[in-house]
């Protein structure tokens, strides 16, 4: 299984479609899953530290985690069939099918791990530009150090 780690969620324009995005944690690949507004509502709230006056579904799924004493817990994501992508929950060795934004939201509170097939990354990852942090640290020093002149002809 690959680990997987929670970069946030994205828009997609012009459709305005919520994409949650994932990396490889060991590579350069990126799992973008689309997901409704509801999960990715959820997932940002997670990311931002929000918790809401009372307990939303994925907050209410965590306590039960945590109250029953469930502490082996893992997410996969699992395949993706005519562009839905499937997803399990493993609790205590019990296997619960999911949605992959359902996992996402409930591992970012909960704790626990997210991780795909490798066959699932080789079918769907993608490999996105991020810049060298060299390049950029070049950049950024020669803005520190450009003036008007050295764009005369």
């Amino acid at each position: 299984m690959i680990e997987l780690d929670i970069m946030g969620v994205r828009v997609e324009v012009p459709s305005s479609a919520p994409m949650l995005l994932l990396k490889e944690s060991a590579g350069h690949r990126y799992l973008p899953i689309w997901i409704g507004a509801a999960e990715a509502s959820s997932i940002v709230n997670a990311l931002e530290g929000i918790v809401p006056p009372r307990p939303m579904t994925h907050d209410l799924m965590a306590d039960l985690l945590s109250q029953l004493g469930l502490v082996d817990v893992e997410g996969r994501i699992t395949s993706v069939v005519d562009g839905t992508f499937f997803a399990e929950l493993i609790v205590d060795g019990r296997t619960i099918s999911a949605r992959p934004s359902d996992v996402v939201a409930l591992a970012l509170r909960a704790g626990f791990k997210v991780t795909c097939t490798p066959e699932l990354m080789d079918q769907v990852g993608v490999e996105l530009f991020e810049p060298a942090e060299d390049e950029v640290e070049k950049f950024r020093e020669f803005l520190d150090h450009v003036t008007p002149d050295d764009f005369e002809h």
